[in-house]
């Protein structure tokens, strides 16, 4: 990693997303991890799955032990040009319309959930006391 930092785009890296020639873009750097991928613990397909991105994020979630990181020299190839990498976009859900129910109909409601058994009951009352007389 001396003074003759190569400086790499995201389409550049992204050309290298096969088993036989695999780079990562990890803290703004690019490694080759094509003599590593037999090794990983985590199999070949994981960093394969974090090809053509900034794949820092997914090296970070894991939570990578310091002789991991400390590997991760002999696999450099360079730096990355910040500028060819998308921003993340922020998640807003989209929008829902908003569910305004009047008070007139929430009293309705609140009166069937009173109505509607009390008339059950009654019927049943009714139809009891009508089979007793016959």
């Amino acid at each position: 990693m001396g003074a003759d930092r190569k400086v790499l785009t995201l389409a550049q890296v992204s050309e290298h997303n096969t088993p036989k020639d695999c780079w990562l873009i990890i803290n703004g750097k690019v490694y080759d991890v094509t003599n590593f991928m037999e090794d990983h613990p985590g199999g070949d397909e994981v960093l394969l799955s974090a090809t053509g991105k900034d794949a820092t994020d997914d090296f970070e979630d894991v939570g990578h032990s310091t002789s991991a990181r400390e590997m991760m020299d002999k696999y450099y190839v360079g730096e990355i040009d910040v500028s060819t990498i998308p921003k993340k976009k922020a998640y807003t859900p989209p929008k829902q319309p908003h569910y305004n129910q009047d008070k007139t109909s929430e009293f309705i409601i609140k009166l069937l959930q009173f109505l509607v058994p009390l008339a059950i009951l009654g019927l049943a009352v009714g139809i009891r006391i009508y089979t007793k007389s016959s």
